[in-house]
This record gives C-alpha cells, structure tokens and sequence, in this order.
C-alpha cells in the first residue's frame, strides 16, 4: 500500500545544514546584539561558525568554498573594473538620495577597519559558504539562489540600494565563481560600502 506521506524524500545533509544554519545565522543577527560592536558579531556569526561547520562537521578544508586566493590575476582585473565603474554610481547616489545620506552618514568613524570587519565574513558566508555549498548540488543555479538571501537580508536599507541587491548578489557570486574565491567580491563590497559612507558624510565632495 502507497504510504501516506507520498513518494519518500531523500535530502543532500550538507545542503541541509547550510540553508538551515545560514537562516538561522541571519535571524540572530537581526535581532541579537551578541558583542560590544556589530562588525564583531558578523565575524562570528557569517565567518567563524561556517569555518567550524567546514572544518568539523563537513571535514572539508575550506578553499572548497572559495577561502583562497583563487584566480588572483583574474581577481585583480575584475576587482579593479568593478571599483572604476561603480565609483560614479555610488558617488551619484550618494549625492543625490537622501535616504542613502541619511542612512550611511553616521557610520563614518572608524573607516576603513569598520566596514573590513563587516563585510569580510559577510562575503565569505554568501560568496564562499552558501554560493559553494549550494553549487555542488545545483551548479550555476547557486548564483541566484545565494542572491536571494543576501537581497532580503538588506531589508531595512536605503530602498534603491535593496532594489538593486538581487543583481549585485548576482554579480558578487559571478565573481567569485569565475575567479574561485570569495576574496575580490569582498575587495569590491569594501570599497563600495566604504565610498558611500565617506559620500554621505561629505569627506568626498
């Protein structure tokens, strides 16, 4: 007799653990203050517990998932393109949207370190943990499925910047797929994220 439950279900454990502990990672940090500053809480958080996941749980090393220098002469050459195009855009918006202004302005002191030791595990959990853990069971798809969260999880930023994060997610994993590390993604986040502050306070005229 045909059971119940219907056909039986057969699950990848490692794609399980990623998606369930990746969700469960970005709800503490919504809600939870977990140290003195929040940068510290995102190394925790989206750098040192996927590490311990890789290496304890996984028992894998992880430049599997894109902790390495990669393709760095690859890195280097999109990473310096993607500054030089998004400079202009980033100083535009800066400039011109007010909800960006007020938003980034009071994060100024404390750069560069304060946005290094945001983004650094920030990258490494959507570019290295989730994009390389979801591509061994769905391939390229894994570009726009570690977009999804990384878009939601600017949910409470400046709208015309969470408006454009499904692309950018895209275009960050790309990164990091071509080049096998999540390093030159992060290089380029920094440096936007950096830019549009000094913008917003009014450092850079």
């Amino acid at each position: 007799m045909k059971s119940l439950l219907g056909p039986r279900l057969h699950f990848d454990w490692k794609i399980v653990i990623i998606t369930v502990a990746s969700t469960l990672l970005l709800i503490v940090d919504y809600y939870h203050r977990l140290t003195a500053h929040k940068y510290w809480d995102r190394i925790l958080l989206y750098l040192i517990i996927p590490l311990i996941f890789i290496l304890l749980v996984f028992r894998e090393h992880p430049r599997e998932y894109g902790f390495s220098l990669g393709d760095w002469k690859a890195g280097l050459v999109i990473t310096l393109a993607g500054i030089l195009v998004m400079a202009p855009v980033i100083w535009y918006l800066g400039k011109s949207d007010p909800s960006m202004t007020d938003y980034y302005e009071p994060l100024v002191d404390g750069l560069p370190w304060t946005t290094f030791l945001d983004l650094i595990g920030w990258e490494f959990f959507f570019r290295g943990w989730i994009l390389f853990g979801y591509a061994r069971k769905f391939g390229a798809e894994a570009l726009w499925l570690q977009a999804v969260p990384f878009a939601l999880a600017h949910i409470s930023k400046p709208e015309v910047e969470t408006l454009s994060t499904i692309f950018g997610g895209f275009l960050f994993g790309w990164i990091a797929w071509r080049t096998r590390s999540f390093l030159y993604p992060f290089l380029i986040h920094w440096f936007i994220s950096t830019f549009i502050i000094l913008v917003a306070a009014g450092v850079i005229g």
